[in-house]
């Protein structure tokens, strides 16, 4: 099914951030790879179980909102790896066709603080229909 609007993906919790990442990989560069399939598997799964089907063949706005339950993970370390590994799993979910250039127009990122309820909402939009 092609989407040609916006659909949202809840991520409950928290995903490694860079730090974490960066840690497994000059600990054992398997490790970091484990992380990193872990990850997208986690994501996948939510994908499928909330986006069933869905697909797009336009370019993508992609609007991430993290909650985090604390403030004591820097925002960039929490982002880069996180959305990495969304749009990385997305396109092996078949959401996304692949992660370019021609197929994300463009992102951003939003913080927030939600103790008892951390986890990432992913707004994807196609451009055509912003």
């Amino acid at each position: 099914m092609n989407e040609s609007k916006a659909v949202w993906l809840v991520i409950p919790g928290t995903l490694p951030n860079l730090n974490d990442y960066i840690g497994a990989e000059r600990a054992h560069r398997q490790k970091a790879a484990a992380m990193k399939r872990q990850t997208e598997r986690t994501i996948m799964l939510c994908a499928k179980s909330q986006l069933g089907g869905v697909s797009f063949d336009v370019p993508v706005v992609m609007r991430y909102t993290w909650y985090e339950p604390t403030r004591r993970r820097d925002k960039d370390n929490v982002s880069s790896f996180g959305r990495k590994c969304i749009q990385d799993a997305l396109v092996r979910a078949g959401v996304l066709k692949n992660d370019g250039w021609g197929e994300i127009d463009s992102f951003s990122d939003r913080f927030f603080v939600d103790k008892k309820n951390p986890r990432i909402e992913v707004e994807i939009a196609p451009v055509e229909g912003l």
